[in-house]
């Protein structure tokens, strides 16, 4: 039986448990440890490590195993409770999600994708501090309307500094994209699609790196824009998207809104889908569905959206 590998990620240690045995190992999560647990990976050679994706404090645990050269696979955490709860494992403690993750590995068998170069990871951070500093001056101009007239001046100011700070972090993003080729040309390829502006770009450069590299059923489903079926008996209900890259799915929407005005292509397939009577959210979704399907296609055949009419043949 093939080794997997199951770690439960907390701020202050990593549980340890593989699918061959019921013993599960604690370290501390800490650079030194961190080395020692990847030099004991590499000499036993496991087949699949399962990590669940923690509120990004599994960031340092999967590079290093991935720059290690080990065949990391980060999961979505509801994927590890449903598998949980179809074991008919109820309880949840540290020691028993590392067991969880490790058996996951072993009957599931996920392949292990290619995960973010350090160029990549340096800019999706970038990009979550962008969204970030957006959030923030969101909020404080929803406090002007409901503060005293004394705290609009200091809140006004901090405004101002939140600004001045996505100025500089857009400047460093643009920079980083200029100084990867790669990453310059596919930029140029998106943009080139009446709809997608430069902050969705970004996200969809940094968030969906297999853009151009899966099927357009695989990338959907990536991106959390497959209906999935909800059918019993005779039942028929309505087809919903869930999961998936939430960042990359509210970029993708944005982008349908922008589209359905502003893009030939996507106007008249919006306007068909309201004729048909379906609710502007459904139909603006099936708009990013259909937006997301011709970008995979654009990057796979390294055409911009002028050459639309082969892109989509």
């Amino acid at each position: 039986m093939s080794l997997n590998v199951g770690i439960d990620v907390s701020k202050h240690h990593l549980d340890i448990a593989t699918n061959l045995n019921t013993h599960t190992e604690r370290i501390d999560y800490d650079p030194n440890s961190l080395r020692s647990l990847v030099r004991s990976l590499k000499r036993q050679k496991p087949q699949r490590i399962i990590v669940e994706a923690t509120a990004g404090l599994e960031r340092s645990l999967v590079f290093a195993l991935a720059d290690a050269g080990l065949p990391v696979v980060l999961i979505n955490a509801l994927q590890a409770r449903r598998f949980a709860q179809a074991m008919g494992t109820l309880a949840k403690t540290d020691p028993i999600d590392a067991r969880v993750l490790a058996l996951y590995g072993e009957r599931v068998k996920p392949t292990p994708r290619p995960l973010p170069n350090p160029s990549q990871r340096q800019l999706a951070l970038l990009i979550d501090r962008r969204r970030q500093l957006n959030q923030m001056i969101v909020a404080e101009k929803n406090h002007i309307h409901s503060s005293p007239a004394c705290l609009h001046r200091p809140i006004h100011a901090h405004i101002r500094f939140l600004q001045k700070q996505l100025s500089k972090l857009d400047t460093k993003i643009d920079q980083l994209l200029l100084d990867d080729p790669r990453h310059h040309h596919t930029n140029h390829i998106l943009q080139s699609v009446p709809a997608i502006g430069p902050v969705v770009a970004k996200t969809l450069m940094i968030h969906l790196t297999e853009l151009g590299t899966l099927t357009n059923k695989q990338i959907a489903a990536l991106a959390g824009l497959a209906p999935i079926a909800r059918d019993s008996g005779m039942m028929r209900r309505k087809r919903r998207v869930r999961a998936g890259r939430a960042s990359v799915r509210t970029a993708l929407y944005l982008a349908a809104m922008t589209g359905a005005r502003f893009n030939p292509v996507l106007k008249d397939f919006y306007q068909r889908l309201r004729a048909a009577g379906k609710p502007p959210k459904v139909a603006f979704t099936a708009v990013a569905h259909k937006l997301l399907v011709i970008l995979n296609a654009m990057v796979r055949n390294q055409t911009n959206w002028q050459h639309q009419e082969v892109v989509l043949g």
